[in-house]
């Protein structure tokens, strides 16, 4: 079937897109959304299962499928307007990428995703990934004004608008945005861009981790506000001890006096980085993610932090941490079987915090899911949606567990 299916797909696409990855699956890279529209359809015709790629530098490529089917080639930035402070971009073009381009124009998409730099935008967008920078800036879904999206079986429907004003559809961006392709696959993205800010500071706090925990809650008191305020587990900061981080971005007038009086304070010995090796600190952080197989991402209130990192000890281990320091969020990586995941996602649930499943090996996830069980009720309506994006399941993506979590 190999020889047959690459040259239908070489048909299809043209056969300079179509190759085999590393194992020998076909593998096919359309450099059209009119083409990856057109791939859909026939496997939703031929019943072909697809495994959707970026990269491959945050999810495993190790879905099974008949082929693989990339966005690397749709890599273009479209338009990118100043004055209106939007772009609309491919989905498979690299954040790096798309970061220095945007910078050359004198903007920045206020997102900093973690892992390679090189990792698609749409991956980021599908999977949600935000960085410390959501504790200033918001959720991916608040920087996505809109988007193009191919189904499984081969529609190009659009979502949402192109400028800030346009909220149509809004509802359909938000299922795309953390999907993890379930819905469809993302090909263009409309986005609302910020103007660079003039001034950066970063300022690290060394120390027991429940010290820290307060000395951010009582920051958070102040009302300063912070681009990030982010906690590192020793390994992730590259430390002997927890860090607590926090970044102060705009006008220089604004952000000095608080800089200077965090570093002035008796309580606290507060050490200002150098602006290159800020870089590199949240830099080396946002890689280190990556550091292993598996990466867990939960959420509570903010008093409920110190009991949340606790748990995740006591049930997997330290693991490499960070986790929003003012707003609750942890994103945890390291190494974990299913039944351990299981036995956490059942006690955070009796707590009411959400556990996803943001990386691991195609079993742990298919046998877990990306959310694990729902809510009644919940379900069903998931696979109604399932249905009317990718009514014969082409699309190989494991949102729900397939063995009783």
């Amino acid at each position: 079937m190999s020889a047959a299916l690459i040259a239908r797909l070489g048909e299809i696409a043209g056969p300079a897109s179509v190759e085999k990855d590393p194992r020998g699956l076909p593998r096919v890279a359309p450099d059209s959304e009119e083409a990856l529209a057109l791939v859909c359809r026939e496997a939703h015709a031929q019943g072909w299962r697809i495994r959707i790629e970026g990269r491959g530098s945050w999810l495993p490529a190790d879905a099974p499928a008949d082929f693989a089917l990339s966005t690397r080639s749709l890599d273009r930035i479209v338009a990118v307007s100043a004055a209106n402070l939007v772009a609309t971009i491919q989905a498979g073009a690299s954040f790096e990428r798309v970061r220095r381009a945007l910078h050359d124009a004198g903007l920045w998409l206020a997102i900093d995703p973690p892992g390679n730099p090189e990792r698609t935008l749409g991956s980021v967008v599908a999977t949600s990934t935000a960085g410390p920078l959501r504790q200033g800036f918001g959720p991916v879904r608040d920087h996505v004004l809109g988007l193009n999206v191919v189904t499984g079986d081969g529609r190009v429907l659009q979502a949402g608008g192109r400028v800030v004003k346009n909220v149509a559809g809004y509802d359909l961006t938000k299922l795309q945005v953390g999907g993890f392709g379930a819905f469809g696959i993302v090909t263009t993205l409309h986005l609302r861009l910020r103007a660079l800010l003039p001034a950066d500071a970063t300022l690290l706090l060394a120390g027991a981790r429940d010290r820290l925990t307060l000395v951010a809650r009582e920051l958070v008191a102040t009302g300063i506000p912070y681009a990030a305020l982010e906690l590192f587990s020793p390994a992730l900061a590259a430390g002997a001890e927890w860090t607590l981080a926090v970044r102060l971005m705009g006008a220089p007038a604004a952000i000095e006096p608080e800089a200077a009086r965090l570093i002035g304070s008796t309580s606290n010995s507060w050490h200002r980085l150098a602006p290159d090796r800020a870089t590199s600190f949240w830099s080396q952080a946002s890689r280190g993610i990556l550091a292993g197989a598996v990466t867990l991402r939960l959420g509570t209130v903010l008093d409920g932090l110190d009991e949340l990192l606790d748990l995740l000890h006591q049930q997997i281990g330290e693991g490499l941490v960070s986790a929003g320091a003012g707003s609750g969020s942890v994103r945890w990586s390291g190494t974990a079987g299913a039944e351990r995941i299981r036995e956490l996602r059942r006690l955070t649930a009796a707590r009411e915090i959400p556990l996803t499943l943001e990386r691991a090996p195609w079993e742990l996830r298919r046998r877990l899911g990306h959310f694990g069980a729902y809510r009644e009720g919940v379900g069903r309506l998931v696979g109604r949606l399932r249905e009317a994006f990718d009514p014969t399941e082409r699309l190989q993506v494991a949102i729900e567990g397939s063995d009783g979590d």
